[in-house]
């Protein structure tokens, strides 16, 4: 595994030194840097472990015209490690390819966790997901669907690639069902939350615009 890509240059940042310390599939840096303050001095050296994650994108599926959205559920080990249910609602989201653009990645990911593929794209925002430890940042979408009909409970199905032992089970959401319980703080998965929140605001925009 190569090392990661050096941290890009910045007038208010010197970096002392730079170690990888760990070469999985995510490399871990040990980085001793220092910053210049709000008072205009240069702070004291702080070492920081930097885990290289990189950038991601995430769509957030929505039927303007039955007013739903879909989304996904899934285990997540971290969310075990933080000790909550790790069975968690989110949005189709994936890591970008070496080369690849958020919006190829949005498509791919949406054809492996749902089967579906968006007409059109609304840019919601790009969010860093671990400020503190990561530099993974998610450019994030909603997209036009056509929501397949689904029983009182909402169940699609399954899907996810064999390959990679993904096991996703697909939900239809009305949309207002979907937004409350986002406002109510039902949803660990902060991707999922800033969506929905996104879609209470623009939803009746984009019910204008998508129709």
């Amino acid at each position: 595994m190569p090392d990661p890509l050096p941290l890009p240059p910045h007038p208010d940042t010197e970096i002392e030194s730079d170690e990888t310390v760990w070469r999985g599939r995510f490399p871990i840096q040990r980085v001793r840097f220092r910053h210049r303050r709000f008072d205009g001095r240069m702070s004291g050296p702080r070492v920081w472990e930097l885990w290289r994650r990189g950038r991601a994108a995430a769509l957030l599926p929505y039927d303007p015209r039955a007013d739903a959205v879909l989304l996904i559920e899934q285990f997540r080990l971290p969310a075990l490690a933080a000790g909550i249910d790790p069975v968690l609602v989110e949005v189709p989201a994936g890591l970008c390819d070496p080369g690849e653009t958020p919006e190829a990645t949005l498509l791919r990911e949406a054809e492996e966790e749902m089967g579906l593929a968006p007409r059109r794209l609304a840019r919601i925002g790009d969010f860093l997901l671990t400020a503190g430890g990561s530099d993974e940042h998610v450019a994030l979408y909603a997209g036009e669907i056509d929501a397949p009909a689904a029983g009182p409970d909402g169940l699609l199905g399954t899907a996810g690639l064999a390959a990679e032992e993904e096991d996703i089970r697909l939900r239809r959401w009305p949309a207002d069902v979907a937004i409350a319980a986002a406002a109510d703080g039902r949803f660990a998965n902060s991707v999922t939350a800033i969506a929905l929140l996104w879609l209470g605001l623009r939803r009746d925009r984009l019910r204008r615009e998508w129709t």
